[in-house]
């Protein structure tokens, strides 16, 4: 989308912040007072859109292990460019893992490790980042960790931000990741990490599902089979000859990361995708269903709702967070879901009249980017399917007195190397420096504070949420989390204990322009 076709409404209502203050001269406090819903400006594509409903939900489908022995499964997975129908009737140019958008599914066993084999054959290095994952730190897709593909000078290996890092390890073609899976079970996914271009690359198609199951999980009696659904939600834009429209500094993603000036918080789309279909229609039974949600979107927030076509609002059962079950169901009408965080929901539709629908809308979007997908009541059917009161009792228990110091990081909008970028605690990203250093197995509590819109991410562990704005954490907060939201002004505390591997790490804001431009910061665990 060209500067000229920024609308007054999409600087004010979906630029959140940043773009209230540039565009009405707002003072910071002021601005951010008004909380708007979404940090980031939308694109526009450039030609006709399909209507709502009409493409069926795809199912990505399940990897095969190439080898099962010696208690290690052994995957191979080929990064390469393809071309997919997602709008119907037009080709649209990807990078994929396996040729597919999204990428295959990884279905694995609790504590049972696996190998994960990625061959680049895509035009430009990747890294491979198991979001979520409790993996060793040679494995944990470290930014400059690249992946050259065949041809890359050597001497390239800098990131475009021109700076170099001593530690990273860089292999040529291919590289195995190694996962041991030592963690509960969850919705994890992956996508590419590669240092100031995550963003591009994931919008291209760079991103996949991955599901930890064990048998006390399978022993609860939630739904599965067919109704169990991933459901990976990403929005995109489509330029006129059917690619994806991203405002790229650098088209080729080689030299010089960064987005044009609008879109400097955030890229938003205008298609919103749920496992690479458009708006898409998926015919259920009237029985419980378990949707296991990833907002897998550059910036784009959501707040979803389950309406029947006459008004009625089914309750979104929450089971589980990024980090596995709860340890008892939380019900919603609406759920936000922030990028990268996931969402472990049932959602019965029992009491819906065969042959009617429900929608899942979006309270944040819209004009089109309201609907998200819907579902057909095709049938009655059994079901023999629960929700059980108690869910898990494996919860840590980590109490503030627990903790043995107390951070604080603010994540802000500033200036990084002679132009506009996003900062944590006033410094851009540098993998040479070492900006938090923990000893394995301390407690700590980390204080969050935002300017706008910031998913944060810690990699290696998941964290408890013990407060927003000093108050007790919100209903969506429960369980162990690896992302969490903070909104325009807001503060967040989280606790967490940093058990695992020795190494080093990230934590980051998952609004992948952000991290592109700056913030991230190092994470050593001793």
């Amino acid at each position: 989308m060209r500067e000229r076709d920024m609308t007054r409404r999409q600087v004010l209502g979906i630029g959140g912040a940043l773009g209230l203050m540039a565009a009405t001269g707002l003072s910071a406090s002021a601005a951010l007072a008004r909380r708007p819903s979404i940090t980031g400006a939308e694109s526009r594509s450039a030609l006709p859109l399909p209507p709502p409903f009409q493409v069926p939900l795809p199912i990505p489908s399940v990897l095969a292990p190439v080898s099962t022995s010696g208690g290690t499964d052994r995957y191979a997975i080929t990064q390469r460019e393809a071309s997919m129908e997602i709008l119907p009737g037009i080709r649209t140019p990807l990078w994929t893992y396996e040729g597919t958008f999204p990428g295959p599914t990884i279905e694995s066993r609790r504590g049972r490790p696996i190998t994960v084999t990625h061959r680049n054959e895509l035009p430009v290095p990747t890294v491979v980042h198991l979001h979520g994952g409790r993996t060793p730190a040679a494995s944990d897709g470290y930014p400059t960790d690249l992946v050259l593909p065949e041809g890359w000078p050597e001497t390239a290996m800098h990131t475009g931000h021109g700076m170099h890092d001593p530690r990273a390890v860089v292999t040529k073609l291919t590289r195995d990741y190694t996962f041991p899976l030592d963690q509960r079970p969850t919705l994890l996914w992956y996508h590419d990490h590669r240092m100031d271009f995550t963003a591009p690359a994931i919008w291209r198609g760079l991103a996949g599902l991955h599901i930890v199951r064990d048998d006390a999980e399978d022993a609860l009696g939630l739904p599965t089979g067919p109704r169990e659904l991933p459901l990976m939600i990403a929005d995109r834009t489509f330029a006129a000859d059917g690619s994806l429209a991203y405002p790229a500094l650098d088209p080729t993603l080689r030299e010089r990361p960064g987005v044009t000036d609008p879109y400097l918080a955030g890229v938003l789309g205008d298609v919103i995708l749920v496992n690479g279909a458009p708006w898409p229609v998926h015919e259920a039974d009237a029985a419980r269903y378990r949707l296991r949600i990833l907002n897998a979107s550059n910036a784009r927030h959501y707040e979803l709702e389950a309406v029947t076509d006459d008004g009625h609002r089914l309750d979104l059962v929450q089971i589980g967070a990024d980090q596995g079950l709860l340890a008892a169901p939380v019900t919603h009408r609406a759920l936000p879901i922030a990028p990268a965080e996931r969402y472990d929901v049932i959602i019965d539709f029992s009491g819906v009249a065969i042959g009617s629908r429900v929608r899942v809308v979006n309270r944040l979007g819209s004009g089109r980017t309201r609907d998200v997908m819907a579902f057909r009541i095709a049938r009655n059917a059994t079901d023999d399917s629960r929700i059980p009161r108690t869910l898990s009792d494996d919860l840590p228990a980590w109490r503030r007195s627990d903790a043995v110091r107390v951070r604080e990081f603010s994540f802000r909008t500033g200036r990084m190397r002679g132009g506009h970028g996003w900062l944590i605690g006033g410094l851009p990203f540098d993998p040479s420096r070492s900006d938090v250093t923990a000893s394995l197995g301390d407690v700590e509590v980390w204080r969050l504070i935002a300017d706008v819109h910031h998913p944060v991410h810690l990699h290696l562990v998941g964290f408890r949420v013990l407060s927003r704005g000093g108050r007790p954490p919100l209903p969506h907060d429960a369980g162990l989390k690896d992302t969490v939201s903070l909104r325009p002004g807001e503060s967040v505390e989280i606790i967490t204990r940093f058990d695992g591997y020795r190494g080093r790490y990230l934590f980051h804001c998952h609004n992948a322009e952000h991290e592109d431009m700056g913030m991230m910061a190092n994470l050593e665990i001793i």
